[in-house]
């Protein structure tokens, strides 16, 4: 399983998480059983399921593997956070 974290034209952050399937020489991912975690200060983290998702290699900030096991113990419910800050160029 994979966390990317996106920038995207809007200057706007999104996380990602799902299984590679596929990538290529400018980073393009293929993720399956993909999902976006949305964070909030005021609620716990809301899961959107997007399924099979391609990433376009541009928009790429951070990849990273997750631990499963770990990830699977988290009460998403009770996290609180603010989400991440706009890309300032």
């Amino acid at each position: 399983m994979l966390h990317v974290v996106e920038t995207r034209r809007e200057n706007y952050i999104t996380q990602r998480r799902g299984t590679l399937k596929g990538f290529d020489q400018t980073i393009n991912l293929i993720l399956d059983e993909s999902h976006e975690r949305v964070f909030s200060s005021s609620q716990g983290v809301e899961q959107v399921v997007l399924g099979l998702y391609i990433v376009r290699g541009d928009n790429v900030a951070v990849i990273g593997e997750i631990d499963e096991d770990t990830d699977s113990t988290l009460d998403l419910g009770n996290i609180r956070a603010e989400p991440l800050n706009s890309i300032v160029h």
